[in-house]
C-alpha cells in the first residue's frame, strides 16, 4: 500500500463531478486500500477519490476512534444517500483534509440511509446511519459532486476563514 497526495482547496479537480464506476477491478480495490492508509495517516475519518486526483465515485470512511475502538473501514463505490424519515437538520463543526486548518458549522441530515457497491461488486444498503458516520457519508459524497463543506458554511464562518481560503486557493490554482 502507498500514501497518496491529498489535493487541497484551489485545485480544480475538487470541483469536478465524478464518473460512476461500472466494474470493480483489482486496481480500484488497491486504490481504495491506499486511500484508507492515506486517510488514517492524515489523520481523518473520510476521503473521497477526487481528493487524491481521481475523478471516480469512490469514498472511504472510518469513524472509529483511534486507540479506543477497532478500525471499522467502509469502502463505498458509487455511494448514494437519502435522509431517513425521522431525520432532522443538525448543525455541527466540520473540517476537511483538503482544507487544512479551516473549520465551519455545516447543517446536514441527522440520520441517513446509504446505498453503495462494495469491493466485491455487491450492492449494499445501510439504514439508520447517525452521528459522525451520517455526517461523513454526506460530506464525502458531496466531494463526488464537486462540492466542498465551505460551500455550506455561514457568511460569518466564511468571513472568518476568508484569508485562509484565499491563501490556499492561490497556492493551488
Amino acid at each position: 500500500m502507498a500514501l497518496l497526495k491529498i489535493l487541497t482547496y484551489g485545485n480544480e479537480t475538487l470541483r469536478k463531478p465524478c464518473k460512476a464506476i461500472d466494474k470493480i477491478t483489482p486496481e480500484l480495490i488497491e486504490l481504495a486500500k491506499d486511500m484508507l492508509e492515506t486517510m488514517y495517516d492524515a489523520p481523518g475519518c473520510g476521503l473521497a477519490a477526487p481528493q487524491i486526483g481521481k475523478n471516480i465515485r469512490l469514498v472511504v470512511i472510518d469513524t472509529a476512534i483511534p486507540d479506543e475502538e477497532d478500525p471499522n473501514p467502509y469502502i463505498m463505490f458509487n455511494p448514494e444517500w437519502e435522509p431517513e424519515q425521522e431525520s432532522e437538520q443538525v448543525s455541527h463543526e466540520e473540517g476537511c483534509l483538503s482544507l487544512p486548518g479551516i473549520w465551519g458549522e455545516v447543517t446536514r441530515a441527522s440520520k441517513v440511509k446509504v446505498r453503495y457497491m462494495d469491493i466485491n461488486g455487491n450492492q449494499q444498503e445501510i439504514s439508520g446511519c447517525e452521528g459522525l458516520f451520517a455526517r461523513c457519508i454526506q460530506h464525502e459524497t458531496d466531494h463526488l459532486d464537486g462540492k466542498l463543506f465551505v460551500d455550506k458554511i455561514s457568511a460569518a464562518d466564511r468571513a472568518m476563514n476568508a484569508s485562509k481560503l484565499k491563501k490556499l486557493a492561490k497556492e493551488n490554482s
